[in-house]
């Protein structure tokens, strides 16, 4: 098994693994809890193939609620999506059903939002605290554990924000689906935190519809096109053109450029 190989099984043993508080002090500042022995008791209870073997290679406080990550092509790198809007941003229609027609009445994101301050009220805000973000994991020393982490891009965390469900790296750039919108990240000078942050394309997510249906499924296709798709929240997205692609109440799979 070779190394890139191993630390792509290594991740299952972290994905599981509980991650952050909200500090009641600073809700945007998340407290991200110390280390455990949950990562090591949660793979004492896997059952291997015969030759094969798993590391705990990254847990708190080097990353928190992980969702989705992505290997670098370097195979010491491993950027995770963290999540700390989940029920507190992202919410799921099924708890507000009272909100049922207005969600279903929703036409673009701006529509979702201003029905969202309508249902609200002065608890608008409380949507607008916690935040989606981006961390990069480095292992120094080539023993295939994770021993740096920086966090390479965040403040996703107005309200139209959803659950950052998709991450790829490429050629230097790292793509993130993270409703309504998909970003390109990239960091120039080797800090380990993105400087450029480009909004590729907006307008995913419509609807509130069931927590999970995100924007996700990152991948570059046998074309050279990014590939990424929507669940049935629907998206309504301006194109350069000034046309929009409009289905607000669909799912779908989607392709662009790279340069969105």
């Amino acid at each position: 098994m070779n190394r890139l190989t191993s630390i792509a099984a290594a991740c299952v043993g972290f994905v599981g693994i509980a991650g952050a508080q909200e500090n009641p002090k600073d809700p945007f500042a998340p407290r991200v809890m110390a280390a455990s022995k949950e990562g090591e008791q949660a793979m004492a209870g896997f059952k291997l193939p015969e030759g094969w073997k798993i590391e705990l290679v990254a847990a708190e406080p080097l990353l928190a609620n992980p969702v989705c990550f992505a290997l670098d092509h370097d195979g010491k790198t491993i950027y995770v999506g963290e999540t700390f809007r989940h029920h507190k941003g992202v919410t799921d229609i099924r708890e507000h059903m009272d909100w049922n027609d207005d969600d279903l009445a929703a036409r673009t994101v701006e529509d979702r939002i201003a029905y969202f301050k309508r249902q609200l009220g002065e608890k608008f805000s409380d949507f607008e605290r916690a935040c989606e973000r981006v961390r990069r994991l480095t292992d120094t020393n080539g023993d295939g554990i994770m021993d740096r982490a920086t966090i390479f891009s965040d403040r996703f965390d107005d309200a139209a924000a959803g659950i950052g469900a998709s991450l790829l790296s490429y050629r230097g750039d790292v793509f993130y689906t993270c409703i309504p919108s998909l970003w390109k990240l990239r960091d120039n000078d080797g800090d380990g935190r993105a400087e450029i942050e480009t909004e590729l394309s907006t307008g995913y997510g419509v609807h509130v519809a069931l927590l999970g249906h995100d924007l996700h499924g990152l991948r570059i296709g046998p074309d050279g096109l990014l590939y990424f798709s929507i669940g049935d929240r629907g998206f309504n997205v301006p194109l350069p053109d000034g046309k929009r692609i409009e289905y607000p109440q669909a799912g779908a799979v989607l392709r662009c450029n790279l340069d969105g």
